[in-house]
């Protein structure tokens, strides 16, 4: 029996997610201990204290289903954004609530516009309700600020009449480039409000450029705007899959309604809630990243090697040959980071931000891999 052919057009035409190499993998395969894990972009101080007890507390209540609406996450969402509880959608993970966008305005006979190196997570959710991927060409290597960056003008130009939605990464992932205030709201002002604009903001929290948008601001002005956000970075909960999206009251209800119920877990939404309250940890890991990507930029200057330069917690380097090597010599030596072939960067290898300690052992992995 061909599977295959039971499959949809454009399931047919997806290639599977790959995610960052697990810890426990790579010393199974290797036979190697004590390794170092830094692909997937986590917070390597974990999350706040505050959140794991109250996890803690939730688990004992594993046995009843969690509130399907997720109320007092949503309030406390709800004071400390600004904007009503009608206008927020609660996700497995911001990556469910990409997902429910694109099933709830995608579909055969429609589009999605995106970035040229931008999320892959954007043409997995967009080909898997068949609807098609235009992908508009991202700013040159050699622009003077944002290179490989989204190029607004291109991504305003692939906006088709069958177009639906538009996604932005801001900061986005694999780049860490970002768009500023100005570019991104003179592209919303453009944009038709008939093609909804979703802009992710995973990474928000850790950028610290004056003119970095807070797009959760501008609800009132642009009805077609989605902002997402997830407490999987910074907040340091990627393990218990927890995200939002902010968007006006309709849109959010039509999300809803394709929202499987009890999709965030009691534990995720008691976590999450209580990280929202520990601001002096936000502060914490965003200081610790600002001193990590200080290091790591020094340090690969040093070896003669070049970066993308980034705001979020992880970045991506351009090491002049193949990275694929580099990255299995990398393996040996016990520390993971992320190949990004498959986002067109064949030379280029992601490490995320990790601890002082964690930053100096991948520096000195790198440091002989290189020399060799």
């Amino acid at each position: 029996m061909n599977f295959t052919a039971l499959a949809t057009e454009g399931v047919r035409g997806l290639t599977p997610y790959e995610p960052g190499k697990p810890i426990e993998e790579l010393e199974r395969e290797l036979g190697i201990t004590d390794s170092v894990k830094l692909a997937s972009n986590e917070n390597p101080l974990g999350p706040s204290p505050a959140a794991l007890e109250a996890a803690r507390r939730a688990a004992a209540h594993v046995a009843r289903y969690p509130d399907g609406h997720g109320f007092a996450l949503k309030q406390a969402l709800s004071a400390r954004l600004g904007v009503a509880p009608e206008c927020i959608t609660l996700g497995n993970g911001s990556n469910d609530v990409l997902d429910l966008v694109a099933r709830a305005f995608l579909g055969p006979g429609r589009s999605a516009v995106f970035s040229e190196h931008a999320f892959a997570v954007y043409p997995i959710a967009t080909q898997a309700v068949g609807a098609r991927a235009r992908v508009a060409p991202a700013l040159p290597a050699d622009h003077h600020s944002q290179p490989h960056g989204h190029d607004l003008e291109a991504l305003y130009a692939a906006v088709a009449e069958d177009t639906r939605v538009v996604f932005i990464a801001n900061p986005n992932n694999p780049t860490g480039t970002w768009v500023d205030r100005a570019g991104l709201r003179a592209f919303l002002e453009r944009l038709s409000p008939e093609v909804l604009c979703v802009v992710d903001e995973a990474y928000a929290e850790y950028v610290e450029e004056p003119d970095y948008p807070d797009a959760a601001r501008w609800l009132t002005d642009f009805p077609n705007l989605i902002v997402t956000r997830t407490f999987s970075k910074i907040h340091g909960l990627a393990g218990l899959r927890v995200g939002y999206g902010l968007s006006h009251p309709e849109v959010a209800g039509l999300l809803n309604r394709v929202r499987q119920p009890f999709n965030v877990n009691g534990p995720a939404q008691a976590a999450a809630l209580a990280a929202l309250g520990d601001e002096a940890h936000v502060r914490r890991s965003r200081a610790l990243n600002r001193r990590g990507l200080e290091q790591l930029q020094a340090a690969v200057r040093g070896l003669g090697l070049r970066w993308i330069p980034s705001v979020g917690n992880f970045l991506t380097v351009d090491l002049g040959r193949p990275a694929g090597p580099v990255y299995e010599a990398l393996l040996r030596r016990g520390v993971i980071v992320r190949p990004v072939a498959n986002y067109g960067f064949p030379n280029h290898l992601r490490v995320t931000v990790g601890t002082e300690a964690q930053n100096a052992r991948f520096l000195e992995a790198l440091t002989e891999v290189v020399a060799q």
